[in-house]
């Protein structure tokens, strides 16, 4: 009789839950949060004091992105192992959302040319380099990090020491969307022998312009931009011989693991004629 005493109406239950009424009623439609009590002569609902807590769950979990079956499961599963890997989850699906916007963000500031400094071209010679490298097909450019999660490892093995800044190989002739063919590589002492998978190149000196990007990965493609404009502003030309040394290569100056993705500094290559 007491719980019943204390119904509240839903126009005093949206009030303290900070949820509206057309909500409430939705929610009540899906199953979600269900009135204590509806009168069967009028349908009115009343909800009791202790739903004010699945109130301020509901309402959060909207507010982080999740839909209304998803949130009447999460509220059966609130203690359990799978309500924090299901809010672990959504956080990292935010977390690579919000990168997307940022970096849209900076795309849109560089096309404004309100940051004219994050990408500065040279013309330098690239000086010859051995390097430990291997090679591999990932889904996608963006996936390049799955080869270096399997040359680390490798490297350590077989007790080599890098020398200078890892970098990569882009094998393909045509920018491609899936299957990218590449190989990750890092400097090392000449005269060392190195067991597959891993193997070794040796790179001549080349004459390159070189497109370096302070900042994310992102302005790879912007970097590229800046190459191709300004081959075709001095006619020059790329070098198409077919070897190895002919393919574009990126520099990582700095890495994901050593500095934020503002403070990256990536030299993205491509060898002239």
């Amino acid at each position: 009789m007491a719980e019943t005493t204390n119904l509240m109406s839903i126009g005093r239950f949206s009030s303290l839950s900070r949820l509206s009424v057309r909500m409430l009623r939705h929610y009540d439609h899906h199953g979600v949060l269900v009135p204590a009590h509806i009168d069967p002569w009028t349908g009115y609902r009343r909800y009791a004091p202790h739903q004010l807590v699945d109130a301020a769950d509901v309402r959060n979990l909207r507010d982080v992105g999740f839909g209304v079956s998803a949130i009447a499961a999460l509220l059966d599963a609130r203690g359990t192992p799978a309500w924090h890997r299901a809010l672990q989850m959504q956080r990292a699906e935010l977390e690579a959302e919000a990168r997307a916007v940022r970096e849209r963000v900076s795309l849109i500031t560089r096309l404004l040319g309100d940051d004219p400094m994050s990408i500065t071209l040279t013309r330098t010679t690239v000086p010859a380099v051995t390097a430990v490298a291997l090679r591999g097909t990932v889904p996608t450019y963006s996936d390049e990090g799955q080869l270096w999660g399997r040359l680390m490892p490798l490297l350590a093995e077989q007790s080599l020491t890098p020398i200078g800044p890892c970098g990569v190989i882009e094998h393909d002739n045509a920018y491609v969307e899936h299957d990218v063919d590449l190989s990750v590589f890092l400097p090392i002492e000449a005269g060392i022998t190195v067991q597959e998978p891993l193997h070794l190149i040796e790179l001549p000196a080349r004459d390159c312009l070189v497109a370096r990007v302070l900042g994310p990965y992102t302005q790879i493609s912007q970097a590229h931009d800046r190459i191709n404009a300004r081959l075709a502003d001095e006619g020059l030309s790329p070098r198409a011989d077919g070897t190895l040394a002919s393919h574009g290569f990126n520099i990582y100056l700095t890495t994901p693991d050593q500095v934020a993705p503002e403070d990256l500094i990536t030299e993205v290559c491509r060898p002239l004629a």
